[in-house]
């Protein structure tokens, strides 16, 4: 954003579990609101709500959620692309999983006519996204871990824009505070953004510490030219 790039989001969960005490709906309208406000503050463009049932992708249509991202990449025509890691060992949520491995499946096969024709009948023409990152949420990534062959593992300082991440982290207030009651038993809310606070400060201050800076963000990068990793169009190839 402070680059001049245009940035949008997409959220495929609709946040409906992430509370303690309040109903699903209650839960979902709080969320969705704070994690617009988090987003505005970070420069982000649009955010799409796909609105699939939290802990339950698992249940949706494999070929129904691609062919949405399919739309998305070749209707937003995104430069760069940012998915959470599938490969990222001992997740506990499952639904980052999917994701990553489902948007991995659509950058790899929305540049191609093969899949999702009705797409280009509609005006929506096959289109790749050159460049893409896997990240590791909430915690650094392992040793050889996450992203594998051709991804390349690469750093970012993000020195200058700590700030900036921590002020937009804590405006997710009704999901901070059920994540931070999974772990502790803090519940004020002056405490729980404090822990949060520490918490985000120091995942950066130790993946920038594997990297020679004092706040960092870490990723496994294919970039421009590198082609589609194999294991991606192996796994999205129809089978007969």
């Amino acid at each position: 954003m402070r680059e001049g790039w245009r940035i949008d989001l997409v959220q495929m969960g609709n946040d409906e579990k992430f509370s303690t005490g309040a109903s699903q709906a209650q839960t979902r309208l709080a969320n969705v609101q704070e994690g617009k406000a988090a987003a505005k503050l970070l420069g982000v463009r649009d955010v799409i709500m796909m609105d699939h049932k939290s802990g339950e992708l698992g249940y949706v249509s494999t070929t129904e959620m691609r062919n949405q991202l399919f739309g998305l990449i070749r209707h937003i025509k995104p430069k760069i692309l940012f998915i959470p890691d599938p490969y990222v060992t001992y997740q506990p949520d499952r639904d980052r999983r999917y994701v990553g491995l489902l948007a991995e499946e659509a950058w790899g096969y929305s540049s191609g006519r093969t899949f999702a024709n009705e797409l280009e009948r509609m005006g929506f023409p096959p289109y790749g996204a050159p460049e893409i990152f896997y990240y590791s949420a909430e915690r650094p990534y392992r040793a050889g871990e996450g992203g594998v062959r051709k991804a390349k593992f690469v750093a970012r300082d993000i020195g200058e824009t700590i700030a900036h991440k921590v002020d937009a982290a804590l405006l997710l207030n009704t999901r901070n505070s059920a994540w931070v009651a999974r772990r502790t038993s803090l519940t004020d809310m002056l405490t729980v953004n404090g822990y949060v606070r520490a918490f985000v400060e120091q995942m950066a201050r130790e993946t920038g510490a594997k990297h020679g800076f004092e706040f960092a963000e870490e990723f496994n990068h294919v970039g421009p030219g590198e082609g589609i990793p194999d294991y991606a169009l192996e796994r999205a190839r129809p089978k007969r």
